[in-house]
């Protein structure tokens, strides 16, 4: 899609036999719901299949109605379908589909087992994956030549976006809506999911969540605490002392519930700030960086790209407020 399009970018998932239906419903609830709040479409979303029917996962339930594979030639996005018997060959109708989509520029989409899709296509070959932990061992030996990361959440390289597991697709979705939005449109999003708005894909797949002990250690007002607060010098040392622990309980905590340490939530925390500070229309950015807590502007610049691939400027041109319109959607 051309920038600056008024045209919402066409998302198309392929649904194969024996797909996963838990990540076919995340693909609709991110990508194809509608959103009058925001006065705009952010995506037009379509499914398609193979043929008239489509027995899902285990016989669960059969898809009927849908489009058939033509309607995947229109997909500025397209994801790939995805399944627990990842030994059996994908149907090569379904392959074809996904290497002329690539080949047109498209950006393809693998959820938990959809690297396997991607990469039995010829289309992983030398790039970086992510995949389930359980089929890690397996995707590499039937795949040597992709850079398989099996420890992380998604995996975004570019053009090709692979999820490790199911919860996952959640993460990656959002991640797609920040990279075509912006953080104030995901930050919506995530709040009608009711789901964190930004877990790096950087985190590991597996995080220990034990039963809680009474009293409740939740981190639920800590973090709430901290948020209204992100403008302010907090360390790792306030927030433990806020809740009442050692700042290497507090680092346990974080790992347990989290899957992440204080220092690097924070950190995001305070770049998600000032992504919609900087969206909202703040163009000083020693403002943007006072407010956010992240100090100076140079530190500013080398968070933003960081997290976003863009410097704070062209971050500006792409989700700032005339893009609230539905101009400026990146495309790939």
């Amino acid at each position: 899609m051309a920038q600056g399009s008024s045209q919402p970018h066409t998302v198309v998932l392929v649904v194969d036999e024996n797909s996963n239906p838990f990540e076919m419903s995340c693909a609709i609830e991110v990508f194809g719901l509608r959103r009058p709040e925001l006065g705009r479409e952010l995506y037009d979303f379509r499914l398609c299949a193979v043929g008239p029917t489509t027995r899902m996962r285990d016989g669960f339930f059969t898809l009927t109605g849908v489009a058939g594979l033509d309607a995947a030639e229109a997909a500025n996005t397209l994801i790939v379908p995805n399944r627990p018997d990842t030994d059996a060959p994908r149907d090569p109708r379904v392959l074809d589909v996904v290497r002329r989509a690539h080949a047109r520029g498209s950006r393809l989409i693998g959820f938990c087992s959809g690297a396997f899709t991607i990469a039995e296509a010829g289309l992983l070959d030398g790039r970086r994956a992510a995949c389930h932990w359980m089929w890690a061992k397996s995707f590499r030996a039937r795949f040597p030549r992709v850079r398989l990361e099996p420890d992380v959440l998604f995996v975004d390289d570019g053009d090709i976006l692979t999820a490790s597991g199911s919860a996952s697709a959640l993460d990656l979705g959002l991640h797609v809506v920040r990279r075509d939005h912006g953080a104030e449109v995901a930050n919506h999003v995530s709040r009608r999911l009711v789901f964190a708005a930004h877990r790096d894909g950087g985190q590991r797949q597996f995080v220990e969540r034990p039963v809680p002990h009474v009293p409740d250690e939740s981190l639920g007002p800590l973090l709430a605490w901290a948020q209204a607060r992100l403008g302010e010098p907090l360390t790792v040392a306030d927030l433990a002392a806020r809740a009442a622990v050692s700042p290497a309980t507090l680092h346990r905590r974080f790992r347990a519930q989290l899957g992440t340490t204080p220092l690097a939530w924070l950190t995001g925390e305070r770049v998600a700030l000032a992504c919609r500070l900087i969206e909202r229309g703040e163009e000083r950015l020693d403002v943007v960086a006072a407010k956010s807590g992240l100090g100076t502007a140079a530190n500013l610049r080398a968070r933003v790209r960081h997290v976003t691939g863009l410097s704070p400027s062209a971050y500006r041109r792409r989700f700032g407020h005339r893009q609230g319109r539905g101009e400026g959607m990146r495309t790939v």
